[in-house]
């Protein structure tokens, strides 16, 4: 029918009618994904994490900090991810918090996926499993961690307590924390950062970055003060900086930390006089951290938390 009706229709309505085909189907094309077509310098950042309406915990502790450091970011809340698997095969980094051992394995097939297009994945992970000698996790999820996630990490942010879940190793001391630290690295990942470990009443930050395998990693140390309450989201915060920061500082990782720590403890800060500002009890309950107004402790961080290295 096309034809028969090409043959009725005069030459010059002919040409106008294929133009307009032609610029219709233009206009029908999706337009380019620019965070693709014209990539940031700094990359692309899947972020796998929980989803809050109010407060900032999981992502929406996350996603901010990262964009502010310049980094395209595509977070996917966890209850969602198994629907959204077939987009996620172009990104650079990748950050997850993992709280079951179906969706762990669902997470390492997508990291399987990624890598086998970009070998140089960055994987960050921070393995949420517990704190002060409690589990948030079911216990076998310790051992699929153990088994299947450090191997592939880059970068670990365990805090004290998963670090000994992860090592089996009890760590009361400084030299534990760097031991611990090597058992990690033999396993896998070549950048340890244990966010928070407390010897004798002092909370310190231990980092350990292993340049090549089977050498003897560059450690250091950051003392962190301790602040007098409690706040939600400061371990997501944390480890979005990390990786914001490291990437920036790639064979630098005290560098990184200090940054992050900087900015971090600025965050809390600003926090904790808001609330008391208030007239609220910082130490009645959990803490909502004021991440917007904290902006540009975030991007220009004063580093006032210096690392010490180990000889």
């Amino acid at each position: 029918m096309l034809l028969r009706s090409c043959r009725v229709i005069p030459r010059e309505t002919h040409r106008i009618f294929i133009s307009r085909s032609i610029s219709s189907r233009k206009f029908e094309m999706a337009p380019p994904i620019l965070s693709l077509a014209l990539p940031s310098e700094t990359g692309r950042v899947l972020s796998i994490q929980s989803h809050t309406v109010q407060g900032y915990v999981g992502n929406k502790s996350a996603v901010f900090p990262l964009q502010l450091l310049g980094y395209d970011v595509d977070p996917v809340n966890s209850v969602q991810f198994s629907n959204h698997t077939g987009k996620l095969l172009i990104l650079l980094h990748s950050i997850s918090y993992i709280g079951s051992v179906s969706f762990l394995n669902t997470v390492l097939e997508v990291v399987k996926k990624l890598r086998s297009i970009n070998p140089k994945l960055t994987y960050v992970c921070d393995p949420v499993l517990g704190d002060e000698g409690k589990l948030y996790v079911p216990p076998e999820l310790v051992e699929v961690y153990r088994e299947k996630v450090v191997p592939v990490a880059s970068m670990l942010t365990p805090n004290q307590f998963e670090a000994e879940q992860l090592t089996g190793f009890r760590i009361v001391s400084e030299h534990d924390g760097r031991e611990a630290c090597n058992k990690l690295h033999a396993a896998g990942p070549a950048k340890v950062v244990i966010t928070s470990i407390n010897i004798d009443g002092h909370l310190l930050l231990i980092g350990s970055h292993e340049k090549e395998k089977g050498q003897s990693p560059d450690q250091f140390k950051i003392v962190i003060p301790k602040i007098p309450a409690y706040f939600t989201g400061t371990g997501d915060l944390m480890t979005a900086l990390l990786l914001g920061w490291s990437n920036k500082h790639p064979d630098d990782l005290a560098k990184a930390a200090e940054l992050a720590v900087s900015s971090l403890q600025a965050v809390l800060q600003r926090t904790l006089d808001d609330y008391k500002t208030a007239g609220y009890d910082p130490q009645s309950s959990s803490l909502e951290i004021r991440l917007i107004q904290s902006q540009d402790d975030i991007r220009h961080p004063q580093i006032k938390f210096k690392a010490e290295n180990y000889s």
